[in-house]
Formats: C-alpha cells, sequence, structure tokens
C-alpha cells in the first residue's frame, strides 16, 4: 500500500459539521459547524456557558454524547474516543490543565508521549530536547514537582506535555485563564511562534482582544449556536465584536 501524501496549506485538518450536544434536556451546542486546515490557528471566542470547552470536549471523544460529524484528516471515525482521536494525532491542553503535581517536569512531559510509545515510537527523549528549546523554563526546572511551579510555568508544562504527542492538530482551552497580564502575552507569543513552526491549532478563548491577534480565522459562540465567523482581522474590526469583545477593562491584548 503506497503512503498517504503529506497535507498541504489547502487540506483541511478538521471537519466539524452539526454538531450538537446536550446535557440532559439543555442543549449546549446547536449544530455547530468548525473548520481547521493545514498551518491555520482558528479561534472560537465567546462568553462563558457559549459552550466551547464543551465543543473541544465533544471534538476530542470526552463527551459521549452528541450529534453531527466530526471529520479528521479526511476520516470520520466511527466512534469519537478520547484514545482514538490522539492516536490520529489530535492533543488537547485543557482548561484546567490537569497536571500531575507530585510528579516532576520531566515525568509529566513524558506522560504526553504514551500514545506514541504504544504505537511504536521511541522518540520522546529527542521530542523532550525539542520541547525545553521551546520552554527554557521547563528545562531549568524538569526535577521539581509540578505543584511547585507558577500559573505561567505550569500552562507551560501542559502545551509542552500535548506537544510531546506530536499532533497534528492542538486543542487550546483557555490558555490564558487566571494568568497575570505579562504571562498571557508570553503564553500568547509561544502560540504564535508555535504557528511559524507548523503547529495547527483549535484555540477556544475569552481574551478575544489577544485570540484575534494571533488568529487566522474565528468563530464568536454565542449561547451554542455560531453567531459569526470570518478571518481574525474581519472580526476584530466588526462593530458588533468590537462593542460585545474587545475593549474590555479584562483584555490583555499583544
Amino acid at each position: 500500500m503506497s503512503p498517504k501524501p503529506m497535507p498541504t496549506a489547502t487540506d483541511g485538518i478538521l471537519k466539524v459539521r452539526d454538531l450538537s450536544v446536550s446535557y440532559g434536556k439543555v442543549e449546549a451546542l446547536h449544530h455547530v459547524n468548525i473548520d481547521v486546515t493545514v498551518g491555520q490557528i482558528v479561534t472560537v471566542i465567546g462568553p462563558n456557558g457559549a459552550g466551547k470547552t464543551t465543543m473541544l470536549a465533544s471534538i476530542i471523544g470526552l463527551l459521549p454524547h452528541q450529534t453531527g460529524e466530526i471529520m479528521f484528516f479526511g476520516e470520520t471515525p466511527v466512534k469519537i474516543e478520547v484514545e482514538r482521536m490522539v492516536a490520529l494525532g489530535m492533543s488537547l491542553v485543557p482548561e484546567n490543565r490537569e497536571l500531575f503535581g507530585e510528579m516532576s517536569v520531566e515525568d509529566n512531559l513524558l506522560l504526553g508521549a504514551f500514545m506514541r510509545h504504544r504505537l511504536g515510537y521511541r522518540d520522546e527523549r529527542e521530542t523532550m530536547t525539542h520541547i525545553y528549546r521551546i520552554f527554557p523554563r521547563l528545562k531549568e526546572r524538569q526535577k521539581q514537582k509540578a505543584a511547585t511551579l507558577s500559573g505561567g510555568e505550569r500552562q507551560m508544562l501542559a502545551v509542552g506535555r500535548a506537544l510531546m504527542a506530536k499532533p497534528r492538530l492542538l486543542l487550546l482551552d483557555e490558555p490564558s485563564l487566571g494568568l497575570a497580564p505579562l504571562i498571557v502575552r508570553e503564553i500568547f507569543h509561544i502560540i504564535a511562534d508555535l504557528k511559524k513552526s507548523g503547529v495547527s491549532m483549535l484555540l477556544v478563548e475569552q481574551n478575544a482582544c489577544a485570540a484575534l491577534q494571533v488568529a487566522d480565522y474565528a468563530y464568536v459562540l454565542e449561547t451554542g449556536e455560531v453567531a459569526m465567523e470570518g478571518s481574525a482581522a474581519e472580526l476584530a474590526d466588526d462593530p458588533r465584536v468590537i462593542e460585545s469583545y474587545l475593549g474590555l477593562g479584562g483584555d490583555v491584548c499583544l
């Protein structure tokens, strides 16, 4: 069997079609359509409770009860499960980071390579060296327990752990949450640098100003539905987005 051709910048990584998710009788997502292509940062902005985290959890298989179609690199998995999606090349950096506090930085990173190891790859040390180049502070603290890190360092570790899987698509859930403005800028500069290195991302973020500055394309999610979409630059100039999401005192711009 001949190998599949490498995807190009015009190829779709992720296609979400008519995704609906309910918690009991309450519908959290209603017929959501999202597209991500190779090399893009696509952001989903919106208020608390809009369904942004639910959307990511559904895409990677953390929420089993859903309707709609999720295509990843042209494949529609029969069952959307976390293990299957990670094996296909999707990684999630969750909102609460979910680090193992009593384990060292190095061991947390190694856990990120678990699926690749199961699939027969033995390149985790080489990958870790690459992660330490991206996040030199993690190298300085590689033997420290994750619980002793600052908020910004924990976020770096969460991103680094996800990158250990060498994902074809990185899902980021509220990477700026709870961080000081200076650290927010640092995290978003790292996200921009990751894009330059070829990492494709779906970024969920409440900080609309920062998200629209690093993204290529954007969706506005409100009460479980896509209310607006367009290039990030277009939405950043849209009066409705400016009035509702930009210029707010809590937002940090880059």
